[in-house]
């Protein structure tokens, strides 16, 4: 928390930080549990697990912002080519005191924003075209503050590991399956265990490591507009972008929700393609509710002499 201090002025969040370390320290044990069974089950492959965790790994965290960047059609655009855009970040960045990021923007009708990055130095903030068209100035400002609140608290990488040994279960799980089991011989009766309980240990890791980040999320979130509002001192402002993203959500057509779905941990406000989606109640954002009732209670705070 103290380099925290040190490089912006975002209000530090205690809650995030333990909730952060709780979150990593669990998912580091099952990561741990999750690789000793895969030795003790494959022990003349530990070679092979080593290395496709290790380089999952590291891929993960040194190009999950690189891949998301594509995934979600960002570009980014030079002072020149957005100034308004650009702009706002300056403002914000300069009432953080906090490096400028990559300024970005994605081509995309869904009113949204997100940003990525392992640190500040890497980091990178995105608009779509659709929110940079809808929001007036005030508005635009508190989004893109939420967004550089993540970089600031350092939550974007702490969710890219987290949420690294949901996709290490699968793929370890199909590799060592394929390499392992298929050497045993099909007239191993171990290996007929193993067809079953591997599978099943895969399941159950994803599924813990899922609950984790989402529980994480929620709350990041939460911090991240809180964080905003202090900021700027206008959380009413972030209020009116939420309620203007949100509610313009239902005029985009399902097949570009679809597309933007998918990425919703990243996004300021989630997309979904249809009011019954699974997407709801497993959902990486708390509820707009939860979300304007905190930013009411900021603004009676800062109103309060």
């Amino acid at each position: 928390m103290a380099a925290l201090r040190r490089r912006s002025r975002y209000a530090p969040d205690r809650g995030l930080t333990t909730r952060m370390v709780t979150t990593m320290f669990f998912i580091g044990l099952l990561y741990v549990v999750f690789v000793g069974v895969l030795l003790a089950a494959f022990s003349k492959a530990w070679p092979l697990i080593l290395v496709i965790s290790g380089g999952l790994f590291i891929a993960q965290f040194w190009f999950s912002d690189r891949i998301a960047e594509y995934s979600m059609g960002a570009h980014t655009v030079s002072p020149a080519q957005a100034p308004e855009l650009h702009g706002a970040v300056d403002r914000i960045c300069a009432l953080a005191d906090m490096p400028k990021p990559r300024v970005a923007i994605a081509d995309s009708d869904v009113p949204n924003a997100f940003a990525t990055g392992r640190n500040e130095r890497t980091a990178l903030v995105c608009a779509t075209t659709g929110l940079l068209r809808r929001l007036e100035p005030e508005e635009l400002e508190g989004v893109l503050a939420h967004e550089l609140s993540h970089v600031a608290h350092r939550d974007v990488a702490v969710m890219t590991i987290a949420s690294f040994l949901g996709v290490l279960a699968g793929v370890i799980t199909r590799a060592t399956l394929w390499g392992g089991l298929g050497r045993a011989g099909r007239n191993n009766s171990n290996a007929a265990v193993l067809m079953i309980l591997i599978p099943l240990i895969s399941a159950a890791v994803y599924a813990v490591s899922f609950l984790l980040t989402r529980l994480l999320s929620r709350y990041r979130e939460l911090s991240a507009d809180r964080a905003a509002a202090l900021l700027t001192g206008r959380p009413s402002a972030l209020a009116s972008a939420l309620t203007k993203v949100t509610g313009e959500m239902a005029r985009i057509p399902t097949r570009d929700l679809r597309k933007a779905e998918p990425y919703n941990a990243f996004w300021f406000a989630p997309a979904f393609s249809s009011r019954e989606s699974l997407a709801r109640l497993l959902s990486s954002h708390p509820s707009l509710e939860q979300r304007l009732e905190q930013l009411s209670k900021i603004s009676a705070e800062l109103t309060r002499p």
